[in-house]
């Protein structure tokens, strides 16, 4: 008993050191360079600033290029939160059907979720796609774009979850008269809330952090996400090191504050989802 104890906070301890390297540490390191003149940065060394101008950066990262870093952030919200409350809604009403009915249609919708996880979207002729029904360069070809790269993943753990939930109350509900539109959203879906917050905060964050998808189907200046705006402080001769620490710093604050405050529901979602395959 005493050397399970000992093991427990050895281990305890060993996963606090490593989560401090891996997580914290990085965040201190951007902190401080957000924080640091354009000359201190550019060390790029883990040392106190020198001379603190962390508003000063804060302000010019803003107000740079007419203030593209606000313009990105409202482009990124949109983009996330309309992309995110769609993508909910078709992934539990697939992933609720494809558990209920056993049909030949299942097994090919079951071939393509699982080829949407396996087979790597393919960039030009999805391009050619976007250019033929005249959407690509525009925000709503590009939630299409998050959406559909979203959705077999999003699929599987709706699926995974409704396997938990007893047949009985379908068929109680259908007894007293209820139609399948009425079982799926008064039965089904708030039982679904902790699978449900477990991919708003998952694909919210990869939305909002989402890089490649962007740069490839959304270019301009005037439809630039957060991401992009990290390009505004790189170039071939110079580095604007506490510009681009500050942006990133900018960008990382909006998924840390979603983890931080629904932590516990994510992992309630996922554990929830895996008890039945």
């Amino acid at each position: 008993m005493k050397r399970e104890r000992t093991m427990r906070w050895v281990t305890g301890i060993a996963a606090i050191a490593v989560s401090i390297v891996v997580f914290i540490l990085p965040f201190v390191f951007i902190l401080l360079q957000a924080a640091k003149t354009r000359r201190g940065a550019a060390e790029l060394s883990f040392s106190w600033p020198t001379e603190w101008v962390f508003l000063d950066n804060l302000i010019e990262v803003i107000t740079q290029r007419d203030f593209i870093v606000a313009r990105a952030f409202v482009n990124s919200t949109v983009l996330t939160v309309v992309s995110v409350t769609v993508l909910v809604v078709i992934a539990a009403m697939v992933g609720f059907v494809m558990q209920r009915r056993a049909s030949t249609i299942r097994t090919v919708a079951n071939f393509f979720v699982l080829a949407g996880l396996i087979v790597p979207p393919a960039v030009v002729p999805t391009v050619w796609v976007l250019q033929t029904v005249g959407l690509f360069g525009t925000l709503p070809g590009l939630i299409l774009i998050e959406i559909t790269f979203g959705l077999a993943f999003s699929i599987l753990l709706f699926r995974a979850f409704v396997s938990t939930i007893p047949r009985s109350l379908d068929e109680a509900a259908i007894i007293d008269g209820a139609s399948s539109f009425r079982l799926f959203f008064s039965v089904i879906i708030p039982l679904m809330r902790p699978i449900a917050i477990t991919v708003i905060v998952v694909q919210s964050v990869a939305i909002f952090n989402d890089f490649a998808n962007p740069l490839y189907f959304l270019p301009g200046d005037d439809n630039a996400t957060v991401q992009l705006t990290l390009y505004n402080f790189q170039s071939r001769s110079s580095n604007q090191w506490n510009l681009l620490f500050m942006d990133i710093l900018l960008i990382t604050i909006p998924p840390l504050i979603m983890y931080i405050f629904f932590n516990r529901q994510i992992v309630a979602g996922m554990t929830s989802g895996a008890v039945k395959g």
